[in-house]
């Protein structure tokens, strides 16, 4: 959820950029309502990539709510897990239940929600808060149902934005 995926300076801008950025702010308001620790994993591209380290394209997007108390992992792969201190953060929150979003479907999210059910995580994959681009073969919508189908198989459960219910755990 980087500036660099939505300006449409360097790619076109991801689809349905608008109602992705709407739905992930539902889920992070949600989620800060019910005391649910955030995590957001920020891409670190190489040189000349639209999300390049310290380029304006890298930084979250504006229209987050971020905060001070958020968390922010930082990787250089599809995978969150890989090269990161995710599983650490996760475990210093004693957090076993995930809630992905995001972008890119047939990437980032499918690499993580795959490593973090290998993980031993339950995995809730928003199915209408993740995002790609066209491709010379599938368009994004193609390319976003069939991940939500084939995820949902094994990995993931699969749930819309308005079907997530954060209950905090604090204190219990």
């Amino acid at each position: 959820m980087q500036v660099g995926v939505f300006d449409g300076l360097a790619v076109p801008a991801v689809s349905n950029a608008d109602k992705l950025l709407s739905n992930i702010s539902q889920l992070i308001e949600d989620a800060r309502q019910a005391a649910i620790p955030i995590i957001f994993v920020q891409h670190n591209g190489e040189k000349g990539h639209p999300l390049e380290h310290g380029t304006e394209g890298w930084k979250l997007h504006p229209n987050l709510d971020v905060t001070d108390i958020d968390l922010v992992v930082k990787k250089s792969t599809p995978d969150s897990f890989y090269d990161t201190d995710l599983q650490e953060q996760l475990n210093s929150y004693k957090i076993r239940r995930v809630v992905i979003a995001g972008i890119q479907t047939e990437f980032c999210i499918d690499t993580t929600c795959r490593r973090a059910f290998s993980m031993g995580y339950e995995v809730t994959l928003v199915k209408d808060a993740h995002s790609t681009w066209d491709t010379n073969h599938l368009s994004a919508s193609q390319i976003i149902d069939h991940h939500n189908s084939l995820l949902s198989e094994w990995f993931v459960s699969l749930k819309g934005v308005n079907e997530i219910s954060f209950i905090s755990e604090i204190g219990q």
